[in-house]
């Protein structure tokens, strides 16, 4: 299954309300609601495979309601699930966010079952299944920080991941630091918008390029940062790129890192260089903003 992406993390179901008036704390404003399959790694996989390639979901999901809807939903859109750890006991995770004209208003990520759950979604990279100490994954795998800083950890040092091209985002700022015993993996590529990168290295940064080479000097291999409509840069053994996003109507933010992730995942596989991978993440990622479909 090397040729599979498993995409390690958050499985859940994202409720979102999005109002086309420009929103401040406290504002009650009409718009619509919606619930639809999401999480960092599901929003990875539903890219990846917008791109025709395999996706394999490592998680946790409840044996409830929405659990069982949420395993079909992903089974329709032809994601791997046969490697899910269900839960009788943990409920299914939720993500909740507040879109207004003016950007995302305010979220809650409720992944407790994620984070209970811990590195029983990971028994199939361990017990021989997808692979062993001995035998440790040799694909890519796209892993999120809505894990616990201890599992991140564990995979930091555990052989079983020696062999792995890891794609690692930090989830949210709020989860950002859970990243660094990631930080210095030798085979780690880190997507990070600014802030988070600015929260990795405890300093504030002024462009996507000057955080991409903090961050090598902090130990990253490869390192991605974004900056909303502003350059994002890449990093890595061969330099350092820039490109600027087109410029589109942004509709939903909600999923962007995501996209921008799973977009440059897929440019690499298909042998684009740096500075062509960075651009087709880049137009990907303002496809999905302004409501559009990545692929």
């Amino acid at each position: 299954m090397s040729d599979t992406i498993l995409c390690i993390g958050a499985v859940l179901w994202d409720v979102i309300g999005r109002s086309p008036r420009h929103m401040q704390l406290g504002n009650d404003a009409p718009g619509r609601i919606t619930r639809i399959p999401g999480g960092v790694a599901m929003n990875i996989a539903m890219t990846l495979r917008r791109f025709g390639l395999q996706a394999e979901l490592l998680t946790a999901i409840g044996r409830d309601a929405e659990g069982d809807e949420l395993i079909a939903a992903c089974t329709r859109m032809g994601m791997g699930t046969g490697h899910v750890y269900r839960s009788e006991d943990l409920p299914t995770d939720v993500y909740m966010a507040v879109e207004g004209a003016n950007g995302l208003i305010a979220a809650i990520a409720d992944a407790h079952s994620l984070e209970e759950a811990g590195e029983k979604i990971l028994r199939p990279l361990t017990d021989g299944t997808l692979g062993s100490a001995d035998a440790p994954y040799p694909g890519p795998i796209a892993l999120d920080g809505n894990l616990t800083e201890e599992l991140l950890g564990q995979i930091a040092q555990s052989p079983a991941f020696a062999a792995a091209d890891l794609r690692i985002a930090p989830a949210s700022p709020g989860k950002a630091e859970r990243l660094l015993p990631l930080l210095r993996a030798p085979r780690a590529t880190l997507y990070v918008n600014l802030e988070e990168a600015g929260l990795i290295c405890a300093e504030a940064f002024p462009d996507s390029a000057t955080a991409a080479r903090a961050m090598q000097k902090r130990g990253a291999a490869r390192v991605m940062v974004t900056d909303g409509f502003r350059p994002a840069a890449a990093a890595g053994p061969d330099g350092l790129v820039t490109a600027t996003p087109p410029e589109v109507l942004v509709t939903r933010v909600t999923g962007a890192g995501d996209t921008f992730m799973a977009a440059h995942i897929a440019a690499e596989l298909d042998g684009a260089d740096s500075a062509s991978a960075l651009d087709r993440a880049l137009q990907a990622a303002a496809a999905h903003v302004s409501g559009g479909a990545a692929g």
